[in-house]
């Protein structure tokens, strides 16, 4: 990247996540699915970076990766200029107070024999914080800050609408007062009205605690409200990486350029040319060769199915891999 790694909370290198596939008696291992292949960004301190693509492109698998909730093939994890994949025992316990992740579906995420007081707590109890009643009060601040009241800590997860999960889900990852948080399609399930509500208590909370987002979604109108820079990604790899009104103003790369066509226009006299993608996304078993969006590109060449394209700076913090963008 062209700025220093001190503007940097976490930077991500060479990040590589292969899928054992077995088969057979003894289940041989005799492919690997390739969900994540070599992604390389960094997030800056206090910025929300979204990362879209469509699904089944290594979104979440990056995300988890970052935490060891899955653990990575291969590449480099960096918080704070402490390597996070090195890490063990109480070192890796440590530094997981401060990286936090809220799920998908909250309540898949969520014990349904616990009520949620409980739950929010958790973490205060794993990382020894404070006595039970500061950890008491602890929970009840943190329901109030996502818009829930003190009652709501008795019931279960089953008893709330799935607005009101996923505001437990982020007061459960805001309860240690971690510095980064890992958004993995967190309103994606939610009515658009809840949408709403949900991404301005994420904004303001990063406000109020100076928080860090790596926000992934496939909604590119959510990335656009919340995000400060956005990387785009497909089939495991990192097309495109820049700010967001830079994107969505002069998206380059072809991949993005028919995702920006497919954003629905509120205006019913206004129509958008939309970019129609040939055939389907390749499997991850097999990827193509050469750049892995080839085949439905629009604008390929004989090189594009040859040889992979380098992520590279094309303009000042805009990121491409590309062969045609100059």
């Amino acid at each position: 990247m062209s700025e220093t790694a001190r503007e940097y909370l976490v930077e991500v290198k060479n990040l590589v996540k292969y899928f054992p596939v077995r088969a057979g008696l003894l289940q041989r291992v005799v492919a690997h699915v390739q969900a994540v292949d070599d992604v390389s960004f960094a997030v800056r301190k206090g910025e929300t970076l979204g990362l879209v693509g469509e699904s089944g492109c290594g979104k979440t698998t990056v995300g988890r990766s970052m935490l060891r909730l899955i653990e990575p093939t291969s590449g480099e994890v960096t918080f704070e200029g402490r390597d996070v994949l090195k890490l063990r025992g109480n070192e890796l316990k440590a530094i997981r107070r401060d990286m936090q992740i809220i799920f998908q579906d909250p309540y898949a995420s969520l014990d349904p024999r616990v009520p949620i007081g409980e739950s929010v707590m958790e973490g205060l109890h794993i990382h020894k914080i404070g006595t039970a009643k500061e950890r008491f009060e602890i929970m009840l601040e943190t329901l109030k800050k996502v818009g829930l009241e003190d009652y709501h800590a008795r019931r279960y997860p089953h008893e709330f609408s799935g607005g009101q999960r996923q505001r437990i889900g982020i007061a459960r990852a805001l309860a240690l007062r971690p510095k980064f948080i890992i958004c993995d399609e967190p309103v994606s399930a939610l009515d658009v009205s809840i949408q709403s509500q949900v991404l301005n208590i994420l904004k303001d909370l990063q406000q109020e605690f100076g928080l860090t987002y790596l926000f992934i979604a496939h909604n590119l109108s959510v990335v656009e409200h919340i995000s400060d820079r956005v990387a785009v990604m497909y089939l495991g790899k990192m097309v495109e990486l820049t700010g967001r009104d830079e994107l969505f103003k002069n998206p380059l790369h072809p991949y993005t350029q028919a995702l920006m066509s497919a954003i629905p226009v509120p205006d019913p006299h206004l129509k958008r040319q939309r970019i129609i993608l040939k055939g389907d996304v390749p499997s991850p078993l097999n990827p193509p060769k050469g750049c892995r969006f080839h085949p439905r590109c629009p604008i390929a060449q004989e090189i594009c199915s040859e040889q992979e394209p380098e992520f590279r700076e094309v303009s000042p913090d805009h990121w491409v891999a590309c062969w045609m963008v100059k």
